[in-house]
């Protein structure tokens, strides 16, 4: 999967449409990622021994990686990521859109 957890994105489809936050979490097999502060859902939960009062929880839930594009903060565009070599030869990530290197994939 080409994004990584710590990157920024952008919501290009659905309810949070435009939406600018970070990845917290990434779920190669199901295709899905948690970003801050998108698709956040309400659970209501029964009192137990580790939460004796219950109550109704907020959480943000998994969203498809097709659904966001890697942000640049620099040229304030979201793109496509894709691949190039560095002066050294390594291997690093790009904005398609603005050419520019993704940093904060962990």
């Amino acid at each position: 999967m080409k994004i990584k957890v710590g990157d920024k994105v952008k919501v290009i489809t659905g309810h949070y449409k435009g939406t600018i936050g970070e990845v917290k979490a990434v779920n190669a097999k199901t295709n899905k990622i948690i970003v801050e502060g998108v698709n956040l859902v309400k659970k209501s939960l029964k009192p137990s021994q580790m939460n004796p009062d219950g109550g109704i929880v907020e959480f943000e839930k998994g969203i498809d990686a097709s659904n966001v594009l890697v942000y640049d903060t620099k040229a304030k565009v979201a793109g496509r990521v894709g691949y190039s070599t560095d002066k050294k030869g390594n291997k690093i990530r790009i904005n398609k859109k603005s050419g520019n290197e993704i940093k904060g994939g962990k």
